[in-house]
């Protein structure tokens, strides 16, 4: 051992001072790089420890599905998306203890043409268990004819009933400025539909928000915060009794 040692020493004694140099230069940082890949690989397989023995979150679960189809009247156009009605809807079901989830399919510029052709789609893939139906304000802007607005709700409550959905059915007014005989005719159409196919029928979507200026944006046609609380506080009887109905079976 005493030989060893006196080897070693003699050994680097008599290397010039320059190699020594060049041999700390190199070996140094190879040695500190050495430690810091033994120290990744630690830390590499400490996390895939940790990946393995983290459980996955359990999916949240709900007593139904709404889901709010419709325009920009149902999109928030114009406001924060937790600012719309279906947000504040489902904030107040919620805060009632109603274990219910809310979805905002609402399409802004949409007719009541656009709803019927991806209606498939919203069943299929937001599987609800009650719709809130509010559409045909554009068809009535674009002055369409009444009798296609008619035709596209009864098909959409005619599929919306067949694949065992509650249909909230939500009326809409139309401009004086049409014309009285359209007025009427568009005005006629959301009573008799529901009549029709009996599914709960909210007559005006906009009650209490509509020509209010200080319920709504500058446009006087989109609903602003406050319009959306009170659309909320108008519609949630009608909610209230399509949940009572799906609770029932």
């Amino acid at each position: 051992m005493n030989n060893t040692r006196s080897i070693d020493r003699s050994f680097f004694e008599s290397v010039s001072r320059p190699v020594r140099r060049t041999i700390d230069r190199f070996l140094l940082p190879a040695t500190i790089m050495l430690l810091l890949l033994a120290l990744a690989g630690c830390s590499q397989d400490h996390a895939a420890e940790k990946t393995t023995t983290v459980a996955p979150l359990p999916a949240a679960t709900w007593d139904g599905v709404i889901v709010a189809v419709g325009d920009s009247l149902t999109a928030g156009l114009g406001v924060p998306e937790d600012q719309a009605y279906p947000a504040q809807l489902a904030r107040r079901l919620r805060s009632d203890g109603h274990n219910y989830q809310v979805v905002n399919a609402g399409v802004s510029g949409e007719t009541s043409s656009g709803v019927l052709s991806r209606i498939q789609w919203v069943m299929s893939s937001l599987e609800p268990d009650i719709v809130i139906l509010e559409t045909g304000a554009n068809d009535g802007m674009r002055g369409l004819d009444p009798d296609l607005l008619k035709e596209n709700l009864n098909q959409l409550v005619t599929i919306m009933k067949e694949g065992n959905i509650q249909v909230i059915l939500t009326g809409m007014h139309m401009f004086p400025n049409l014309g009285p005989e359209y007025t009427r005719a568009f005005s006629r159409i959301y009573p008799q539909v529901a009549e029709k196919h009996q599914v709960i029928f909210m007559p005006f979507f906009l009650e209490g928000v509509a020509g209010m200026t200080h319920l709504n944006q500058s446009d006087k046609l989109h609903p602003n915060t406050k319009g959306y609380t009170r659309i909320v506080e108008s519609i949630y009887p009608f909610v209230l009794a399509a949940i009572k109905q799906h609770d029932a079976g």
